[in-house]
């Protein structure tokens, strides 16, 4: 009896000791945020997909990793087109493709200062047992079934965070398993003195993550799976699948690799509609979308030795050969010179603005031929690429509302767009203010210099009350047969001498065109 009372003591001390550990790591509590604040996201939302188009570009790193991603050999789509935008890589690729590859991006970044060997094996584990994950998604009869790809990433957090924050006994877990002598949970009850898969539960309510998904961790232990009568049942499945499966895809050793394939098969074939064909080509996609995002979020090691790839002649699954990985890694290196290297002026625009215009209007063309964009797809499109290329702090979408006898702003992008957008408001009665000016007269205006005494007495105190701080700026007005719509309004807060040059100012107005063709046909 006293030893059981030593034993409980000794666990909780150790299950308490790590997650206090984990609770004084101050970057955790917002990695854990942003976690949480993109997982409640929906597909099924207009609002979702502007809200995530938002919180990846308002992160200039997480922005060139979903742009590099969406352009890798394995993401790219049919069009073979480069994705400039965040919001063209959603529409071509999909809300929860781009969903998936953020959270990924932020698990990975939200270690970066932690990348021992380890470490990264585990983040490179759960990366390919999102994509396993998705790959079964695609397949599948249940509605928002890509969620089960955002699970299957978070299935082996609690092996993560000890590799993280306790490496010597994430070691001597690891050593256990190898030798055969402990399954993995036997493992953690004798190093730990307790369950690492209820610990990551444990951290992941911490996180508020939902607990659909914290609920899809954990499945009933059975020899043979039978077909899911739920989707929850279904999810728990694809999870623990994709989690078995992982080693197919990192293990290098042929025998292993054939006798789990059969395993995998025996056990989960009939629940998931598997055979061997399906399986190798399941694992064959799964496989070269791991790559893509261990090259495109810095995981690659220089350690060639490392035990992470498969040879490529086993199992049947030829997953990559020379020549398709070289294209890859080149269109990478590619992609990261391009879109980190942007030379600025001071004000923040890019010298090369008029080609950032131009594939803009490019997106924006492709979108609207294809006839089945939102109107809000567009418009979102097209403040992002004034916002990029044109390098501005805030920029939005004001149009009019006849009942309320006002222009406000609908969409915006930018630092603190929510609360400015809520604020951007302006009465429909004209006025002799430079917002009612250059719509009345339909005029383009480029603000260089707001504190230019002839500009400071056009401006509105509204305007000046809401966005002291806007050193330049610009008044695009949208007009359609003498009928005033609105509006697009973006700032700085430098001043621009450099201002606009006539090929950026007719490629401005070709996408003004694009919204108000928008705006009158849908």
């Amino acid at each position: 009896m006293i030893e059981n009372e030593s034993y409980s003591g000794r666990a909780n001390t150790l299950e308490d000791d790590l997650l206090a550990t984990i609770r004084s790591d101050q970057d955790l509590p917002a990695l854990g945020a942003s976690i949480a604040q993109i997982i409640q996201l929906s597909s099924s939302d207009d609002e979702s997909i502007r809200k995530l188009t938002y919180f990846v570009l308002s992160d200039v790193s997480l922005t060139q990793k979903i742009l590099r991603l969406s352009n890798s050999v394995s993401f790219r789509t049919v069009s073979n087109k480069a994705i400039t935008s965040v919001s063209k890589a959603i529409f071509l690729l999909g809300f929860n493709t781009v969903k998936t590859c953020a959270l990924a991006v932020l698990l990975v970044d939200g270690m970066s200062e932690k990348k021992a060997k380890h470490v990264r094996h585990e983040l490179i584990y759960a990366l390919a047992t999102s994509m396993v994950g998705r790959e079964l998604a695609r397949r599948s009869r249940f509605s928002d079934a890509e969620e089960v790809a955002v699970a299957a990433l978070f299935k082996n957090i609690g092996r993560l965070l000890l590799a993280v924050y306790y490496p010597e006994l994430y070691q001597e877990i690891t050593a256990l398993i190898q030798q055969g002598s402990h399954t993995p949970s036997q493992a953690y009850r004798q190093i730990l003195r307790f369950d690492l898969d209820n610990f990551a539960g444990k951290v992941m309510q911490e996180w508020e993550i939902p607990e659909r998904i914290i609920n899809t961790l954990t499945v009933r232990p059975v020899d043979i799976f039978q077909p899911p009568k739920s989707k929850l049942e279904w999810m728990q499945q694809v999870v623990e699948f994709s989690h078995k499966t992982v080693p197919l895809i990192l293990s290098q050793e042929e025998s292993l690799n054939t006798n789990l394939a059969n395993t995998l098969l025996h056990r989960f074939g009939k629940a998931l509609d598997l055979n061997k064909v399906k399986l190798n080509a399941l694992i064959t996609h799964a496989s070269n979308e791991t790559k893509a995002f261990e090259i495109n979020v810095g995981l690659s090691s220089s350690d060639q030795n490392r035990e992470i790839r498969r040879s490529p002649d086993t199992l049947e699954l030829n997953l990559e050969t020379e020549e398709h990985l070289l294209k890859e890694l080149t269109f990478a290196l590619e992609q990261n010179e391009e879109t980190s290297d942007i030379q600025r002026y001071p004000s923040g625009k890019p010298y090369n603005a008029a080609k950032l215009l131009l594939t803009g209007i490019q997106d924006a063309t492709e979108v609207m031929a294809s006839g089945r964009y939102q109107l809000s797809d567009l418009i979102t499109l097209i403040l992002e690429t004034f916002y990029n290329s044109l390098g501005f702090r805030f920029i939005t979408l004001c149009l009019r509302d006849q009942e309320r006898g006002l222009y406000r702003a609908r969409s915006s992008l930018g630092s603190n767009y929510l609360g400015l957008q809520k604020a951007f408001t302006f009465p429909l009665a004209a006025s002799t203010d430079l917002f009612h000016l250059a719509m009345k007269q339909n005029v383009d205006l480029i603000i260089s210099d707001a504190s230019i005494g002839k500009v400071r007495n056009l401006q509105p105190q509204w305007h000046l009350d809401l966005l002291p701080d806007a050193r330049s700026f610009i008044v695009l007005p949208l007009v359609l047969n003498e009928k005033r719509i609105g509006l697009f309004y973006a700032d700085r807060l430098l001043e621009a001498p450099e201002g606009v040059s006539s090929e950026e100012m007719r490629l401005i107005k070709t996408l003004k065109a694009q919204v108000i063709t928008a705006l009158h046909t849908r």
